[in-house]
């Protein structure tokens, strides 16, 4: 990952960052998502899009056999996520300083606050990263891959470090030949039982469609929630 590769949408300036892990799908649709984003939440917020090298790799929080094909998931988690708090969030401090207003009267107004969302593995990778660090907000984890092997008892055994998550899933996406991903809905639900259980503050949506509909969308509705 290369930090001149991230790529900002929004007001670059805003007090409100979301950091959001991408493929060159999402690179694709992130205009889209941040318009549909500033159209449903106002425009107070700046996404900085960072495309990761490899996928699977990148962002799985640890090794585990191949779904699709041969590719393996890797253990690439923690480096990503270190790469966020030792790289990306100094740069976007350093090169695009927010200055509060309000600062002067209130010290605690001029801090930053940071989200993370994501799509798919991105989103499973946004709930892990919840668990490990306290420097974000909320998480929006958009169709997110709960169904990872050993995700959901991960998830019961540890306390996340957000106070908010938005999670989504496709009313299509649990309907697959996949003995794996099919658990994906089920996966989902216990998910925001745990969630909700450990007294955060958590959503659950359906959206219409299979898991390769609307990302952009359904991404940008996650990140307005969490602003709302």
């Amino acid at each position: 990952m290369n930090i001149n590769n991230i790529k900002l949408y929004g007001d670059q300036a805003s007090e409100n960052a979301i950091i959001q892990m991408v493929d060159d799908h999402d690179l694709e649709v992130m205009e889209t998502e941040a318009a549909e984003a500033a159209r449903l939440a106002g425009g107070d917020f700046c996404i900085a899009a960072v495309p990761v090298d490899d996928w699977n790799r990148d962002l799985s929080p640890w090794e585990a056999d191949p779904v699709f094909g041969k590719e393996r998931f890797g253990s690439g988690a923690a480096d990503t996520l270190k790469f966020i708090t030792d790289s990306v969030l100094p740069w976007i401090e350093r090169e695009h300083p927010f200055h509060s207003r309000k600062a002067a009267d209130d010290p605690a107004s001029a801090a930053r606050r940071y989200y993370i969302a994501g799509y798919s593995l991105a989103g499973l990778f946004a709930l892990w990263a919840s668990y490990q660090t306290d420097i974000f907000c909320g998480t929006a984890a958009a169709s997110p891959s709960v169904w990872f092997p050993g995700w959901i008892e991960y998830s019961a055994e540890h306390h996340i470090k957000v106070s908010a998550v938005y999670l989504s899933l496709g009313d299509k996406e649990p309907r697959t030949k996949n003995a794996l991903m099919k658990t994906v809905g089920d996966c989902i639900i216990k998910q925001e039982e745990i969630l909700s259980a450990a007294g955060i503050d958590t959503i659950l949506e359906w959206n219409k469609g299979n898991h390769f509909q609307h990302s952009d969308l359904r991404t940008a509705a996650g990140i307005a929630w969490l602003l709302r």
